[in-house]
């Protein structure tokens, strides 16, 4: 992977614009956080914070893929950072009340989601087929690492400075991520009929639908998520109410997912090419899954921060290999959309794991939740490995 870096300089931008830009995203997820939850003091703004940061954009996942088809998907990620970078100013400089604060929330988040399937749409055209595991974990490794550093670094600004200060420090970060893309060659897709909007939603959605092997990856990537997601609120019950330790603690088992992710990636970028990225999806879905039903028997802290590390490690499969797939199994000029559709029925499934969760664990506790919301991913995962065997599947790179 390394190699593949220091060879291929578009790659090299491509990944270090997305880091810059998810410590981004990371810096005014927490500051905002912590902006609301100090003003209002209710929890409940908090969580419509989070609402319409995650899943009001998979709504419209439909159309926001088919904006990095149409378009030269280098120019669609600087206009989509500028954009996010403006909107951060104007929530700096105004600290609006909290709907209009929702409103401009909502409308950067699905600028992002415009963001994120052009940059996955755009690694084709950067390396050759056979590097594309290796460059996926490149992007991984880069965007979780600044996934992990974000909130530190949150914290650490909020120290020095005031919300504003830090927003604006923000703000920097999504013009830095647009000035590194100008690096880039010209992304342009492959010219096809030009169609109405609603024609292009319908056949990005058709696209997943009609081909089974891009529907198992679909499937089983979404159920397991609809699954498990859960994880992070059952692991604050975990740690708090059923061992007794402190938020702190709680922290740091939260922080084990991260450091299985590094890991994870650290030990794809020597072997990634070797993988099947169909056995590296099944794998993932299932010691991900594992992970989480084997912490609902944790006996104290240091063993649910192993087994959630574990996890880790399994999602850092799953990230890779889903990319490698839809990039190989899609044909150049519908990526975007294919890319769209995937988050955000990730996003949808992920509301599904939070609200059905959550009764589950008001109902029976986090050990129970964690063994049966495992438990079940595990079950979906094993799903995934018969379908991608079943008739019907093509596995072959798409023409």
């Amino acid at each position: 992977m390394l190699t593949l870096l220091k060879e291929n300089g578009p790659l090299r931008v491509l990944s270090t614009a997305r880091a810059v830009s998810v410590v981004g995203d990371a810096l005014s997820l927490v500051t905002l956080m912590v902006h609301v939850q100090s003003i209002l003091g209710k929890a409940v703004a908090v969580a419509a914070l989070l609402l319409v940061g995650d899943f009001a954009p998979a709504l419209l996942s439909p159309l926001t893929g088919i904006v990095s088809d149409r378009f030269d998907r280098r120019t669609v990620m600087i206009v989509c950072e500028v954009a996010q970078g403006v909107l951060l100013a104007v929530i700096a400089f105004t600290l609006p009340p909290l709907p209009v604060l929702l409103v401009l929330v909502g409308l950067r988040a699905v600028i992002g989601q415009v963001f994120v399937p052009a940059s996955r749409a755009a690694v084709p055209g950067l390396v050759a087929e056979e590097d594309l595991g290796r460059a996926n974990t490149a992007l991984g490794l880069g965007s979780n690492s600044a996934d992990v550093i974000g909130p530190f670094l949150a914290a650490v600004l909020l120290t020095f400075l005031d919300t504003r200060g830090v927003l604006l420090v923000d703000a920097v970060s999504f013009l830095l991520s647009a000035l590194l893309l100008l690096r880039l060659p010209k992304l342009l897709v492959p010219p096809v009929p030009e169609e109405g909007v609603l024609a292009d939603a319908r056949a990005g959605l058709a696209e997943i639908w009609r081909n089974r092997a891009l529907r198992v990856v679909f499937l089983g990537f979404c159920g397991v998520v609809a699954c498990t997601a859960i994880d992070d609120v059952a692991v604050l019950q975990l740690t708090m109410v059923s061992f007794g330790q402190s938020e702190s603690a709680a922290g740091v088992v939260l922080g084990a997912v991260g450091i299985g992710l590094l890991l994870g990636y650290a030990l794809l970028a020597r072997g990634a090419a070797r993988w099947s990225m169909l056995t590296l999806l099944v794998t993932g879905f299932v010691i991900s899954s594992a992970g989480n039903m084997l912490t609902g028997l944790a006996w104290g802290v240091a063993s649910a921060f192993a087994l959630q590390a574990v996890r880790g490690l399994g999602i850092a499969a799953m990230d890779v290999a889903h990319s490698t797939l839809i990039q190989r199994l899609v044909p150049a000029g519908r990526t975007g959309r294919v890319f769209g559709n995937f988050y955000g029925g990730i996003g949808v499934a992920a509301a599904v794991s939070y609200l059905g969760g959550g009764l589950l664990l008001d109902a029976a506790g986090p050990e129970l939740t964690f063994l049966l919301s495992g438990g079940a991913g595990v079950a979906v995962a094993l799903w995934a490995a018969v379908a991608s065997r079943a008739g019907g599947a093509d596995w072959r790179p798409a023409s």
